[in-house]
């Protein structure tokens, strides 16, 4: 029989394939496929960066208040904060103000965040947006800076200024160093489920709207 610590899954692994499920279910939402083609215009890619601007505020604020949380602070670095950057492409795509997003959505994730109690939810959110940036997030830059011919123009959220690949390594690599117990490593995963879950209500709320976003 395996000791307790060598049944325990790394944490990078656990968390990749007990959220896979909620992960191809966000891939399928008609307002990311419609975003990717090409036939959302300024106004819907505006909405989206609001609400995303709304998630990612409450984010960055839980995240440095908890930064000497032992778990939080494996993941902490300023390098991957994205409020600065959805401020400049707002100021690209909405130049003239947008003012904040009537979001339910949006709102129940940054309160779900915002209650966070735990430094292992936190780095849950932590790594379902940021991973989540760094991983395919970099591809959907790349495909709205085609589509919409941008020349690198209005994409601040997608540049990170720093080497993805070893830096997405080093990062599930702090993950599985936090050495948490079977139970622990359930609850962070739980927790991812639900940042999907929360995310995937954006989009739908977002995919509702698609009539007023589409051009072409």
């Amino acid at each position: 029989m395996p000791s307790t610590a060598e049944a325990i899954r790394p944490l990078s692994v656990a968390l990749k394939e007990g959220s896979a499920a909620e992960h191809d279910a966000a891939e399928q939402s008609p307002f990311v496929a419609e975003l990717l083609a090409g036939r959302v215009g300024a106004r819907g890619y505006t909405d989206y960066l609001l609400r995303l601007r709304v998630i990612y505020s409450a984010l960055e604020d839980a995240v440095r208040a908890h930064r000497d949380d032992p778990l939080v602070a494996a993941v902490y670095d300023p390098a991957l904060e994205r409020t600065a950057a959805l401020d400049a492409d707002l100021a690209y795509w909405a130049p003239e103000g947008a003012g904040g997003p009537d979001s339910p959505a949006a709102n129940a994730y940054r309160d779900r965040i915002a209650a966070a109690g735990w430094g292992g939810a936190l780095v849950a959110h932590h790594y379902t947006r940021y991973l989540g940036d760094l991983s395919g997030g970099q591809a959907i830059g790349r495909i709205l800076d085609r589509e919409f011919g941008l020349v690198g123009a209005g994409l601040a959220f997608y540049d990170f200024p720093l080497r993805v690949k070893p830096y997405k390594d080093g990062y599930r690599d702090r993950l599985d160093g936090l050495g948490l117990g079977a139970a622990d490593v359930d609850r962070v995963v739980d927790e991812v489920k639900v940042a999907f879950g929360l995310n995937q209500a954006v989009f739908d709320e977002l995919s509702e709207n698609l009539p007023s976003y589409r051009i072409g």
